[in-house]
């Protein structure tokens, strides 16, 4: 089939098999509730496609779709939603943290490749907030038109996503504004923090799920794609908090033109790299999250880059089994025949740990209508 043609570069692939050994602590376990509190809040689905598992050489294969979470077509409202619920507590709180004035006159910044800016741009409009985003170039003109229909001030940055959080940050330092990002630094930990907290949900959900598929003792691989990382954080915090029990392989995926955290897994260290075009402009981000990198370096297994092409294959094939997912969603699925099928795969499914019985779970973070893309065909 078209769609499981290799792709023509040398994989960008690097495993670390120390990673199940490292251990960390639990999210909060209040996060779930919160959401669930939330109007319209339900599970996402996490299908089972069996086809994808024979493709790859597994027992089973499941997708957890974020194509509709919480009224919006991405998974970042999780983590958006229970950040400015703990800042707007906080503010509330203590007034004089936001120049004494009362939270409902907050403007909330962030700087976005789309589905964060439209997150925090949605959950403020719904209490009452202001928000400014800025937004780099790459990012989808109906992604940009959607944040804008929030009725959140759209800035518009000629530079890449490093740039746009810079001037958000800028921005932020105004009287009366708070910088909701979803990346950390050093003395910006709190907020990005909170927002790794919200992303705990999606896994919660997923081991309720994979139970309710009689995968009691939980998956063997979960993928999970990367920009700055504070999703895989999530991931990583969830699987290696556990005080026992097999612990999952995790493998993140990255565009091959903007494979920072590869970079600094390879290296060591966290470093910038220079990013190019990518249709998966949601993970097209050149630093990895400082507030991240420990729980990357210390806990992620293995790390592999796809191209674009790979990604709309594979968006494309998820299509046809009837889940709609966005290039960035659909990176996971891409990443992981990248590791699983073709040259070198005995390898690497060895260092991922993987064979004909194991069960593997690919996060599909957006549909199509956050990121639109054209299919593989064109």
């Amino acid at each position: 089939m078209s769609d499981n043609r290799p792709s023509p570069h040398p994989l960008p692939w690097l495993a670390r098999p120390a990673a199940r050994t490292w251990r960390c602590a639990p999210a909060p376990t209040d996060v779930r509730a919160f959401h669930a509190a939330l109007p319209g809040y339900s599970p996402t689905p996490l299908v089972e496609l069996p086809a994808i598992a024979d493709e790859l050489g597994v027992s089973r294969v499941f997708v957890k779709d974020e194509s509709r979470r919480l009224g919006l077509p991405a998974f970042k409202v999780l983590g958006a939603s229970w950040a400015i619920h703990r800042v707007l507590a906080e503010h509330a709180e203590h007034p004089g943290n936001a120049g004494d004035e009362a939270p409902g006159h907050l403007t909330l910044i962030a700087a976005t490749d789309g589905n964060h800016g439209r997150a925090v741009a949605h959950t403020a409009r719904l209490l009452g907030q202001r928000a400014r985003i800025f937004v780099p170039r790459g990012v989808h003109p109906r992604a940009v038109a959607a944040i804008a229909a929030e009725q959140a001030q759209v800035t518009e940055i000629a530079g890449p996503y490093d740039e746009a959080v810079r001037h958000a940050t800028e921005a932020a330092d105004a009287p009366h504004t708070v910088l909701i990002q979803d990346t950390g630094w050093q003395g910006y930990e709190r907020i990005p923090g909170w927002i790794v907290e919200g992303y705990a949900t999606l896994c919660a959900e997923i081991d309720e799920q994979l139970a309710a598929h009689a995968v009691t003792s939980g998956p063997d691989l979960v993928a999970v794609p990367v920009g700055v990382g504070s999703l895989a954080q999530a991931v990583v915090t969830h699987y290696r908090s556990r005080p026992s029990g097999r612990a999952p392989a995790l493998l993140s995926v990255e565009p091959a033109n903007a494979a920072c955290v590869l970079r600094s897994l390879a290296l060591g260290e966290p470093v910038s790299v220079t990013t190019g075009h990518t249709l998966m402009a949601g993970l097209n981000c050149g630093t990895p999250s400082g507030l991240a990198w420990p729980h990357l370096h210390g806990g992620l297994d293995a790390a592999v880059a796809v191209t674009d092409a790979d990604s709309i294959r594979a968006a494309d094939r998820l299509a046809a089994l009837g889940i709609s997912s966005g290039p960035c969603g659909a990176a996971t699925l891409a990443g992981t025949r990248a590791a699983l099928t073709g040259t070198g795969r005995e390898e690497r499914r060895t260092a991922l740990g993987l064979d004909a019985n194991s069960v593997v779970v690919l996060l599909s973070t957006e549909g199509t209508d956050a990121n639109p893309h054209a299919t593989a065909a064109h």
